[in-house]
Formats: structure tokens, C-alpha cells, sequence
């Protein structure tokens, strides 16, 4: 018996070079939240994970699965030495019996055993940074899931365990390459039992909740659903035959369908919200989305995964931090005029709370700061992937995979300021002459590309096979249509160019907010920042013509996501009109503008990049 490989595989950060605005973006995380939690978070910094007296759940696991990858893709000595100390921890506090949970024996029956699932996805990821230390991690992980399956005989699957079940399969499937023993794929047989079935919700249940309530379910909860996107997929895996991405798809399409957001991906604030541009989608939904994308693609080639990828990480995700990664909000909108909470206690969100637009340490709930870290450092590890014969540039931004092909050493260094630049260019040097294919996403949102001057489909892989000698330069080009796409809530237009979402920026008046809660200090630069308007924001579009421009260099050092020095903008003709706020509330806009009468003279006005916004107007009504 064997599983299905992927159609590519991931690489390792040792394989990885992150270099402009990809590594700027990188290095922007680690010198902020992410890289120091373990500084100034009591739930990381003293966590049972690590023998201390905080949360012992799953914060210490979310942290470590982008802190780990970062540490390496970094090549940061420092952050590496810290990674190792938790990872180092935490298998020397396994049990003789194989539990790796930091919780005593009484208390096992009662602990969501989505701790575990975690914390094997994490270890491999370890594993693959480390691999002097993965003869320990396979030991480790062998001993969990032997114990694991013993536990779950007589306890089976709860809670977001049961939800989540299908995370389990990663590492699952990691220790089953590397051993080949069956008992691992019994035990995913009984995670697959024990576990959610995805596609009888989406194909026979989802009628009742295609209209979003009001109230807390695990069915409709954002950050299960963004893992699930892949569960389908994962387990076909199982099988060891063929795998497609069918139920997959339909998952994602039946859920934009109901409540699709203009960034590509789903509300979710906390459970599915429907389609306004006021509500939120939560930065945990966005990370684990990103995730299934990327082993969707992995899985099949699909460059339909790929798009969703790049919509989800050039918008999406950097809407949700601040520029420079010390803080992040729970919930982001589409149409955000503010991010601060209503004098009377009021939430706009469906089950979240009045907070969880602000931008801070730990606003609503802290699952999204500990899960924050993974989005950059796994896109990074995802822009190229391998098989035995070809190397994969699954998205063109600027990186170099570094790896051995038939024994020779090749690297394939991609020289990119994509998305932000139309024009890519590849360089291959081998070591010695070397048969194999480089294969190239072409984007499916590109109006046409060329590759060499010669010109290509969009939205499929290009495979260009030969022996490779010396250095060789491969030129791809793009061009995209600037887009007013409906925006998926009634007559509500957004503009798209390429992978990138456009917004108009409101300059924002900024409240700062220190103090001390729970025992949790926050303060400056991780305090909490209340952001109000500051100018005009109530407008309609007014024409379909717009002009695109690049604005300068992109920044030698920073993110490339900042409302100050955007890389690229649209200029375009807009009308003030009464929009007015929602009914009951002072901070949001309305879900719909009040009245469309033009309230003064038609105007020119430039939106940025959504993802370079903290305060957006994004959808909007078209007046002529």
C-alpha cells in the first residue's frame, strides 16, 4: 500500500531564497509581533508547553508553525536557537507512554486532541528545517500517534479535534513516506471516522447555512472551514490512486457563492456572515486558506489554486496587520471606515465582539496572534515546488529555489517584482549540463503573457523541457485589464488589476491605547490602536475609465504593503453621495449607501492596493 505523491512538493528553507519585497516582507514579520512573541506573550513566553504556567493548548503549536519556517527562510541565528529551545521542550516533555500533550493524566479524557493534530504538523515543519534533528521527530511522532490511537478508541474525537481531523493526515503522511508502516495509515482511517465529513455539508446540509445567523456553530465557523477546503483532497491522498480537487472547488465555490468576500476568500466573523462589505473575516481564516491553497495546488498542479493563493496573500492577508507587523486586527472589512468599538457595546460582527477590528496584541481572541506568523514564511516555502523532474514557479515573486536535480546542483533564481511589475525573468545556472523541465504558472486573471516573446495561455502551466548548460535568462511577461468586477453584494462594484484588489485609502485619525488586562501588558509598539476617519469616505464611482501607474521604486527595506509609500495605484473618477453609517451604529459604514443623489462635483481620486489600506472604501455603486 502506498499514498498518492503530489503532483510537487514542497521545498525547505534550506532550498529557499527570499529576496526583494518577498524577503522585505519576511524580515518586516520577524522584527515585529511575530518574531517576539516569545518575548512579551505570557501564552508563549511561559506556556506548558515549556514547563511554564499558561496556556498549554494551541498557541505554542500556531506560533512555532510560522516561527520555525521564518527562523529558517532568515537564515537568522538568533530566532533558530529560540525555535529549537520550544521544539527541544516540548519532545523532551513527552511521556513514557507517548503523549506529547502538556497536560497531566487526569485531565486527558476531557483535552481536544486538536492540540496533537497541531503540534505533528508543526514537528514535521521542524523536521524539515532541521533534519540532523528529524530521526527524533519521527520517533516522537511515532510514539504520539501509537498513543493517540489508543486514546481515541476510548475517546474519540471532539471539538475542533473532530473538526480538524484531516490536519492530522499531514504529518500522518510525512512519517508514512519516511517509514512505510501501516499501523499510520490505520490510524488515518480512524481520524477520517472520527472526523467532520466536509463534503456531505457542502453537497447535502449547506441549504441551512447559505442565509448567516447570528450565533456560534462549528459548522459555519471560518478557520474550520478554510482548513477543510483541502480536507477532501488530503484524504484522497489515502488512497493511493488518483486525486482530484473536485469536492474541493465546489467547497470554495458554494461558499463565495453565499458569502464571498472581494478579496477572494469567504466572511467569517466569526461564523459565516454572508456578503456585506461590512462584515469581517477573520486573519486565522485567511492564514489556513492560504494553507489549503497551497497544498491544493501542491497536490494537483491546479493553477486555479494558485490564483486563489495569490488574491488570498497580495490582499487579504496583509490588509490584516499593520505595516509594520507589530500589530493585527481579528476581523477585516471590505468597506472599513473605522476600526474602534461603539460607545454602546454594539458588534456589527456576527459573534464577535465590538473589539475585533482594532488593530493590537490580541483583539477578540489571541488564536489569530499566535496564527498570524504562518502566512509569509509558507507562502515563501510554496512560490516554488519540485517533483523528480521538473522544477515548479508556482507564483513569480522574487525568490531562488536552490536545489539538486539528477545529482546536479541547479538553481533557478526568479528576478520578480511581481505583483506589483508585469515583467518576470528567470535565471537558471546549472553546474553541469542537466535534462529537466522548468515549469511556470501563467496567472489565469492575466489578459494575455508571453514567455521568450512567444505567447502563452493564461491560466495554465507552461513546461519548458531541455538540457540546460551554463546560465540561462527566461523572460515572462504580462498584461491585465484594470477590472470594475461586481463585488458580490448586490450592484456594488470593486476594481481589480491582475491578483490586486484596489481600495480608496481613508486617512485615519489614530487613538492610542495602553494598558494592562488579564495579567497581558500592551504597549507600544503591540498596544492597541483605535483608528477613526479622517476624511471624506462616502463615494460612488462615476466612470469606467481609469488610469494605472507605478509609483517609484518598490521600498528598499520595509513591507511593500504601506499606506505611505504604495508601490502601484488607479486613478478614477468618483462622486460624493449620502452614504451614512449602519442604523445603531457610529463606526461602520452603511451595508448599502442611503441615497445615491450626487452630493458634489465629480472628482479624481487614486486607490491603492487593498492590502496596503487600514481604512478602506473598496465597494461601491457605479452613478453615470
Amino acid at each position: 500500500m502506498s499514498i498518492t505523491k503530489n503532483k510537487y512538493e514542497f521545498l525547505t528553507p534550506a532550498q529557499v531564497l527570499p529576496s526583494g519585497w518577498l524577503y522585505n516582507q519576511l524580515k518586516t514579520e520577524a522584527d515585529g509581533l511575530a518574531g517576539n512573541l516569545d518575548k512579551i506573550w505570557p501564552d508563549v513566553r511561559d506556556s506548558r508547553w515549556i514547563g511554564g504556567s499558561c496556556e498549554g493548548w494551541e498557541r505554542v503549536p500556531y506560533w512555532l508553525d510560522g516561527f520555525v519556517p521564518l527562523a529558517y527562510l532568515l537564515r537568522d541565528e538568533d530566532m533558530i536557537a529560540r525555535a529549537k529551545k520550544y521544539i527541544h521542550a516540548i519532545l523532551a516533555g513527552q511521556c513514557a507512554d507517548g503523549w506529547i500533550c502538556p497536560c497531566s493524566e487526569d485531565e486527558r479524557a476531557g483535552y481536544d486532541m486538536w492540540a496533537l493534530l497541531l503540534i505533528s504538523k508543526v514537528l514535521c515543519v521542524y523536521a524539515d528545517c532541521c533534519p540532523e534533528d528529524a530521526p527524533l521527530v519521527e520517533n516522537a511522532l511515532s510514539r504520539a500517534m501509537k498513543q493517540a490511537t489508543e486514546h481515541l478508541a476510548a475517546h474519540p474525537l471532539f471539538g475542533w479535534g473532530q473538526y480538524r481531523w484531516f490536519e492530522g493526515l499531514i504529518a500522518a503522511y510525512w512519517l508514512y513516506e519516511r517509514t512505510g508502516e501501516d499501523w499510520i495509515l490505520a490510524y488515518c482511517d480512524l481520524l477520517h471516522v472520527q472526523g467532520k465529513d466536509y463534503t456531505k455539508l457542502i453537497d447535502e446540509e449547506f441549504d441551512a447555512y447559505k442565509i448567516p445567523e447570528r450565533k456560534w456553530q462549528w459548522d459555519t465557523h471560518v478557520v474550520n472551514l478554510a482548513m477543510a477546503l483541502k480536507s477532501d483532497t488530503l484524504w484522497q491522498k489515502r488512497s493511493g490512486g488518483t486525486v482530484k480537487a473536485d469536492a474541493s472547488r465546489r467547497m470554495y465555490e458554494t461558499l463565495m457563492q453565499y458569502h464571498g468576500m472581494a478579496t477572494g476568500h469567504f466572511t467569517g466573523d466569526e461564523c459565516l456572515s454572508g456578503r456585506s462589505p461590512i462584515q469581517g473575516t477573520e486573519l486565522c481564516g485567511v492564514v489556513e486558506a492560504m494553507y489549503s491553497d497551497e497544498w491544493l495546488l501542491a497536490m494537483t498542479g491546479d493553477v486555479y489554486f494558485g490564483d486563489l493563493l495569490e488574491r488570498l496573500t497580495f490582499n487579504a492577508l496583509p490588509a490584516t496587520t499593520s505595516s509594520d507587523m507589530w500589530t493585527h486586527q481579528y476581523d477585516q472589512q471590505i468597506n472599513q471606515i473605522a476600526c474602534a468599538p461603539e460607545g454602546n457595546g454594539a458588534t456589527i460582527f456576527g459573534t464577535n465582539g465590538p473589539e475585533a477590528n482594532l488593530f493590537g496584541l490580541e483583539p477578540n481572541y489571541g488564536c489569530c496572534t499566535a496564527n498570524m506568523p504562518q502566512g509569509w514564511p509558507k507562502f515563501a516555502l510554496a512560490a516554488f515546488m519540485k517533483n523528480d523532474d521538473a522544477v515548479f514557479s508556482a507564483s513569480p515573486v522574487p525568490a531562488t529555489a536552490l536545489l539538486v536535480l539528477h545529482g546536479i546542483n541547479v538553481r533557478v533564481a526568479c528576478e520578480s517584482g511581481y505583483p506589483f511589475r508585469d515583467a518576470v525573468q528567470y535565471r537558471v545556472t546549472v553546474e553541469k549540463p542537466v535534462e529537466f523541465a522548468l515549469d511556470i504558472r501563467i496567472p489565469g486573471f492575466a489578459k494575455s503573457a508571453c514567455v521568450n516573446g512567444e505567447e502563452v495561455k493564461p491560466g495554465k502551466v507552461v513546461s519548458i523541457r531541455r538540457v540546460w548548460e551554463g546560465e540561462t535568462v527566461i523572460r515572462v511577461s504580462f498584461a491585465f485589464d484594470i477590472k470594475l468586477d461586481g463585488a458580490g453584494y448586490e450592484d456594488l462594484r470593486c476594481v481589480n488589476r491582475g491578483a490586486l484588489l484596489y481600495s480608496i485609502p481613508i486617512k485615519a485619525k489614530r487613538q492610542k491605547k495602553e494598558y494592562i488586562r488579564d495579567g497581558v501588558e500592551r504597549c507600544e509598539p503591540y498596544c492597541d490602536w483605535m483608528l477613526f476617519p479622517d476624511a471624506e469616505w462616502e463615494y460612488a464611482f462615476s466612470d469606467t475609465a481609469f488610469t494605472y501607474r507605478e509609483l517609484g521604486p518598490l521600498p528598499a527595506i520595509g513591507s511593500v504593503f504601506n499606506e505611505v509609500q504604495p508601490p502601484v495605484a488607479i486613478q478614477a473618477a468618483f462622486v460624493p453621495i449620502p452614504w451614512g453609517t449602519e442604523p445603531g451604529f457610529a463606526f461602520a459604514a452603511a451595508s448599502m449607501p442611503k441615497d445615491r443623489t450626487p452630493k458634489g462635483e465629480e472628482t479624481l481620486i487614486e486607490m491603492i492596493p487593498y492590502g496596503c489600506t487600514d481604512l478602506r472604501m473598496t465597494a461601491m455603486p457605479l452613478i453615470q
